[in-house]
């Protein structure tokens, strides 16, 4: 008799599996990526093991899961458009701050292991980038932006709201206080590229 081939197992997807992300959510935002496991996940649901593993792989696949969807929340504030009739320079720092705010509402405890993900997601700085590179040449095309290079510039601007996003929440600096001085910094980069 020949040993059979172990067929894959399908994952089930349903209201079950969504009730394990929401909830490992729940403790990855107040406890921290690095203290959220199965076992938790578990206990907080009175599940057993098998309803979890017919959903998951394991708990990495869950907080993948988490951090797309904060992600996609984040890049969603960018993608808003922009009123031709309206205030440019106070736009793009709207846009900016918003990113400020909502890495404080999502990525508070949560923070560590978003940052990380977002260091090795290539795919993320290049929507990022080129969002940015996109908003540059608009500002440059009608003429509220000086001529700049656009790709250099949609880097560095890349790194100003990373890097300060990741200082802020890492040391816990209070979301208004922090909302203020980054709106305050970036204005006066922003001045810095005006036409």
């Amino acid at each position: 008799m020949t040993a059979m081939a172990k067929v894959p197992q399908e994952m089930i997807y349903d209201e079950m599996s969504e009730t394990i992300i929401e909830t490992a959510e729940k403790l990855a935002v107040s406890q921290g990526a690095d203290n959220t496991n199965v076992r938790a996940v578990l206990r907080e649901l009175g599940i057993t093991n098998r309803v979890f593993y017919n959903r998951f792989h394991n708990m990495e696949e869950v907080l993948g899961i988490i951090y797309e969807r904060t992600i996609l929340k984040i890049r969603k504030s960018i993608t808003e458009r922009f009123n031709p009739d309206g205030d440019f320079f106070l736009f793009f720092i709207d846009i900016v701050a918003n990113t400020l705010i909502m890495s404080y509402q999502n990525k508070m405890n949560f923070n560590l292991y978003v940052f990380a993900n977002d260091s090795l997601s290539e795919e993320n700085f290049v929507w990022w980038s080129a969002e940015i590179k996109r908003l540059i040449e608009f500002g440059i095309a009608k003429g509220y932006l000086r001529k700049i290079d656009s790709d250099i510039m949609s880097y560095a601007i890349w790194c100003f709201i990373r890097g300060y996003n990741a200082d802020a929440i890492g040391r816990g600096l209070d979301m208004e206080e922090a909302e203020d001085h980054f709106r305050y910094c970036f204005r006066v980069l922003l001045d810095g590229m005006k036409a």
